[in-house]
């Protein structure tokens, strides 16, 4: 019970924290999504930086993994404001930059996510993780 309350406050927070995203960096459509590539790539970063580290400790609570990845990074990535972005950028004529957005997204991503899992795992001072599990603790 407690990883589902930690969940939706972390929600929460990551929703708010996305909100002051665009916000922030508000864009038209036909103009490139700056603001969601971003949160995307920071999000992909983030989340493989904490699998590499704070999940690998066995004293961090299940809970709480479950507060910071499905809740706050969770909430603060979204697979649907690319595609939305997508539709956007194509309905607008820019086809070339949809396809641009997409590759930056999709590869950008792993590659962020590899480093962060690299660098998760070197601060963490503990071999990088092979396979990613929660000891069958799921949601």
């Amino acid at each position: 019970m407690l990883a589902y309350l930690a969940v939706a406050v972390g929600g929460l927070i990551g929703t708010g924290l996305r909100l002051a995203c665009d916000l922030a960096f508000p864009h038209g459509d036909g103009d490139f999504p700056v603001e969601t590539l971003l949160v995307n790539l920071v999000g992909a970063f983030v989340l493989g930086w904490l699998v590499g580290g704070l999940w690998t400790r066995p004293t961090t609570p299940v809970w709480f993994k479950a507060g910071l990845g499905s809740g706050v990074i969770g909430s603060f990535t979204t697979l649907s404001a690319v595609m939305a972005s997508l539709i956007v950028l194509t309905g607008a004529g820019e086809a070339w930059l949809a396809a641009l957005y997409l590759l930056v997204s999709v590869v950008g991503g792993l590659a962020l996510a590899a480093a962060g899992l690299r660098i998760g795992s070197l601060i963490a001072h503990r071999p990088m993780p092979t396979e990613i599990t929660d000891a069958g603790e799921t949601l």
